[in-house]
């Protein structure tokens, strides 16, 4: 077998892997961003919610 050949099979099984690793941890990025945007909102309507109860006025 000659070793010039640029990628071997697992050579390029080791590439791939990498990529789709790659994409998960972009996706698992996003996914945190994405959370840490809900719970600041999730905060605030709170925030709301117990200033609205707190200040009633009858």
């Amino acid at each position: 077998m000659d070793m010039s050949m640029g990628f071997s099979m697992f050579g390029l099984w080791q590439m791939i892997f990498i990529i789709v690793y790659g994409l998960f941890i972009l996706l698992g990025l996003c996914a945190l961003y994405l959370l840490i945007k809900l719970m600041i909102r999730a905060i605030t309507a709170l925030e709301l919610y117990i200033d609205e109860k707190k200040n009633r006025r009858f």
